[in-house]
């Protein structure tokens, strides 16, 4: 009997170890963490964005969740693991709605340890957590990922703030109360001390009506099914480009330049205004948000850019900006052909 329950305690322990389940110390999870947790390095240096991030692993193939940005926006992304190896991994999928990525790291020969999503869990307000990422670029090779302990402070819907938060997602997520969403943080995982997936960190977002930054995650198990189906090449994204939409007017034509559209969803933010156009004589102004044209809601610089191509010669239209804290109306018109 003895023997039975030295067998019997072995095969627990070793169950938990390779589900991620076993209740451990707050070393034992940084340890299981850290050759789970990479470095991504990608497109970036527009308007002083970061060319850094962190994802995690999620299959022994190589398989790598992220947050959705801008340094997925280049041909090839590069991967650094916990052991300084390096590979390049190409994006395979992604849903901006959720603001989640996925890549496959290429040309990989030997399998990788990896989180189980299936193993996720919601937790409550409350909880202390361990959040991993490599943020401000202080791992660039096997040095190891900056580690925060935290709290769960609050689950909150920040589909009311929205527009506030400029940020796709719109479902819950978990406020941390530790300063977790730092320049390349975006992607990194937080676990509960135990070693238990909890969520994705964030994008830095400001919360536009009290100026402040804002630290959550998004849950875990909100994701899971969208990352399985990406990576079983199932998955569908919700929008797709139009490619039989006209194409009549451009930003330009009214005077306005706009910030790279570097992601999917880049915001509609004006770069400059040409002197002596409509825009001009209108008052519009860089760093101007375009939010609303003819009280529709413009969610992405593709966005406008398809509303402006839809216009006829000499239609006027109203266009709303936001200027920090303030909406602007604006009315402008549509050229006719002989003025371009």
């Amino acid at each position: 009997m003895r023997w039975l329950r030295i067998l019997l305690l072995a095969s627990v322990v070793n169950l938990g170890i390779q589900s991620g389940l076993f209740a451990k110390s707050t070393r034992e999870t940084i340890e299981y963490a850290l050759p789970r947790v990479v470095k991504l390095f990608g497109a970036g240096g527009l308007r002083g964005l970061a060319g850094y991030g962190t994802g995690f692993l999620v299959s022994k193939d190589g398989h790598i969740a992220t947050a959705w940005s801008h340094i997925l926006d280049a041909d090839q992304v590069s991967v650094v693991l916990d052991d300084g190896r390096r590979f390049e991994a190409k994006l395979i999928g992604a849903e901006p709605q959720l603001d989640i990525a996925v890549l496959k790291i290429e040309n990989l020969t030997t399998e990788l340890d990896h989180f189980e999503l299936s193993t996720a869990k919601t937790v409550a307000v409350g909880q202390r957590v361990l959040a991993f990422s490599n943020m401000f670029n202080v791992a660039a090779g096997d040095e190891p990922v900056s580690v925060l302990h935290g709290v769960v402070a609050a689950k909150t819907d920040l589909a009311a703030r929205r527009g506030a938060f400029q940020i796709p997602y719109d479902g819950p997520v978990y406020i941390m109360d530790a300063i977790t969403n730092n320049p390349g943080a975006a992607g990194g995982i937080v676990l509960t001390r135990t070693g238990e997936l909890v969520g994705v960190i964030g994008k830095e977002v400001r919360n536009a009506r009290s100026n402040t930054w804002v630290n959550y995650a998004i849950p875990l198990p909100v994701l899971t099914k969208t990352i399985d189906a990406i990576i079983a090449g199932t998955y569908v994204e919700d929008e797709k480009p139009d490619e039989d939409a006209p194409d009549r007017y451009r930003p330009l034509d009214f005077g306005l330049v706009m910030v790279p559209d570097v992601v999917f969803r880049t915001p509609a933010y004006i770069e400059s205004v040409l002197p002596g156009t409509a825009a001009a004589s209108q008052g519009l102004q860089p760093d101007d948000l375009v939010l609303f044209v003819d009280n529709e809601l413009v969610q992405s610089a593709r966005e406008l850019k398809r509303k402006l191509g839809a216009l006829e010669s000499g239609d006027r239209f109203e266009m709303i900006v936001r200027r920090k804290n303030r909406l602007i109306t604006i009315q402008l018109t549509a050229p006719k052909k002989s003025d371009q």
